[in-house]
Order: structure tokens, then C-alpha cells, then sequence
């Protein structure tokens, strides 16, 4: 019986429990070998966090969660380099100080293991010394993985929400603005301790105003070579998903190219390039064969 992983993100988890697994660790193999800084935007619930999730177990060097997979034939090496990774999934961004919590809390967790120099407060300086050090205990530079890096702002874009500063009272919109731009300063203080660094987000980086000052990454949120990075082709639909196209036309009564036709028709649309290649929602498709039924999700 096929196993969908609705709601879970961690790779190993997936692998290890038998979930369903579509296999894009070619075109990883390619970004990770192919630059340095990366941006990516794409819609929520689009396996933005499964693939942050990868990229860290395959910078940590974890081989044998891959054995199978197309990188499996592509990497010989399995280096293991040091790996940061921050999530602001999951954090509710409208209540003044949180952003600055987890930041901090962050960063002051890295600082326990790799030290902490009282020459700096910034919170990006801060980081990029920690960044050092890991670099400098290991010989290898850091690997640095930030999922919706964009959250803590649109949390409050446009809502008025406000927090008092010094006595006086401002926008939690441009509060968290000043936050990220120092934090994200990082990644030019730093640029010779790193390896490579993910972004990714809902909004392209240029509409945030959070870099000023960074090595701008990137951006192949619209590029040809990796518009299938995330979501569902048709051809990994037909060939992933077989049983379960049976099983749904059975169902309702067609045939299974007419359910083809139904399922294209409720969760295709998307195109993130030029090709016009057409990418299924994988949140709406799981859940549609899991629950054996066309609804919206």
C-alpha cells in the first residue's frame, strides 16, 4: 500500500518510513554543483520545505538515505560540510520580539557550539563569526539553508501592526525589515566560509528590499533548468502514481486516461519558466489519493 507523506517534510522521515518519494535528486545534484547562492520562490504547500529537508541530508553526507536515487550514480564523494539551517515556518511573525527570538535564540545556539566573540552584537556579524569558526574547525565551508525566508514580513505587510522602539512607536513591517537585512548581511561578511546557501520564500527577494548590501543570490525561482524542482511533472504523476489513477477512475466510473484528464484539470496550471512545462500541486495530489477523492485541498 502506498504511503503519502501529507504534512511531512524531513526527507530522512520519508525515506525511512517508506513513504513516497519522487526523485529529484538529479537536478539537486546539479544545483549543488552548478553555484553557490541560491534563491527560490514558489507557492506554500509546494515541497519547498522537502527540499531544504534533502539538500541538508546531503550535505551532511548522509549516503545511505540516497542508495537508489539518481545521485546515487552522480556523487562519488559524500563530503560532509557544516550545515545551518532555520525554518520560520511554523512561527507567528504579528507579535512584536518574536522575530528577534528566533533569531537570536538561533544563533545563540550555534554561538554554544562554535563560540562567541563579544566584538560584535549585530546579529549578522554574529552569525557570520560563527560561520568562521565552524569553518575553521572542520576545513570546510558552511552550508547555510533558510526556509521562508520571507514569512516574518508578509506576516505583517500592510497590516498596521506596530511595536514601540526606544520610546517610540513604528511599523513591525519595517521593524522586521531592519532584523533581516542584518541577519541576511551574513552572506557578504561571510562569503569566503560558505559553500552554498538556499533561500526560499513565497515573494522574490527584490520585493522584500531585504539584501541591500548582499551578494545577490541566484534567482532561479523562473529558470528553465529547474522549473521541476519542486511540484509534480506529468510524466512523475503517470509514473509515481499508477495505482492510485487506477484506483480513483474505478471510482468514478472512467477510464484512466479520463482520470488523467480530471486530475489535470482540478490540479495543473502551474509554470514556472518559459517551457510552460505543466507542474501539479503535490499537497492537492497526495491528498486526492490518499483521501480517493477530487476535492480541493
Amino acid at each position: 500500500m502506498m504511503k503519502y507523506p501529507i504534512g511531512i517534510q524531513s526527507f530522512d522521515q520519508i525515506i525511512e518510513d517508506g513513504y513516497v518519494y519522487i526523485d529529484k535528486t538529479d537536478l539537486i545534484y546539479q544545483l549543488v554543483k552548478g553555484g553557490k547562492i541560491y534563491f527560490l520562490s514558489r507557492p506554500r504547500r509546494f515541497g519547498k520545505s522537502l527540499l531544504v529537508s534533502t539538500l541538508k541530508c546531503y550535505f551532511q553526507g548522509r549516503k545511505e538515505l540516497f542508495k537508489g536515487l539518481a545521485i546515487d550514480k552522480l556523487e562519488t564523494e559524500w563530503t560532509e560540510y557544516p550545515v545551518f539551517h532555520i525554518d520560520f515556518n511554523g512561527t507567528d511573525f504579528t507579535r512584536s520580539g518574536k522575530l528577534d527570538d528566533i533569531i537570536g535564540g538561533t544563533v545563540g545556539t550555534w554561538e554554544k557550539e562554535y563560540g562567541r566573540t563579544t566584538e560584535f552584537e549585530d546579529i549578522g556579524k554574529r552569525f557570520a563569526y560563527v560561520l568562521h569558526q565552524a569553518h575553521k574547525r572542520y576545513g570546510r565551508r558552511c552550508v547555510v539553508l533558510i526556509d521562508e525566508y520571507d514569512k516574518p514580513i508578509l506576516d505583517v505587510l500592510d497590516t498596521g501592526y506596530t511595536a514601540t522602539i526606544d520610546g517610540k512607536e513604528r511599523l513591525l513591517e519595517d521593524i522586521h525589515r531592519e532584523i533581516l537585512k542584518s541577519f541576511y548581511s551574513t552572506f557578504k561578511l561571510a562569503d569566503e566560509n560558505l559553500q552554498f546557501v538556499l533561500l526560499t520564500g513565497v515573494t522574490k527577494f527584490s520585493q522584500v528590499s531585504v539584501f541591500s548590501g548582499f551578494n545577490q543570490p541566484s534567482d532561479i525561482s523562473m529558470d528553465e533548468q529547474y522549473e521541476t524542482l519542486c511540484g509534480i511533472t506529468q510524466e512523475e504523476l503517470e509514473h509515481y502514481f499508477a495505482e492510485p489513477i487506477k484506483a480513483l477512475a474505478v471510482k468514478y466510473k472512467v477510464t484512466e486516461e479520463g482520470m488523467l484528464d480530471m486530475l489535470k484539470h482540478r490540479y495543473d496550471g502551474y509554470h514556472f519558466s518559459g517551457n510552460l512545462t505543466d507542474i501539479y500541486n503535490p499537497f492537492s495530489l497526495l491528498n486526492a489519493f490518499a483521501k480517493k477523492a477530487l476535492r480541493d485541498y
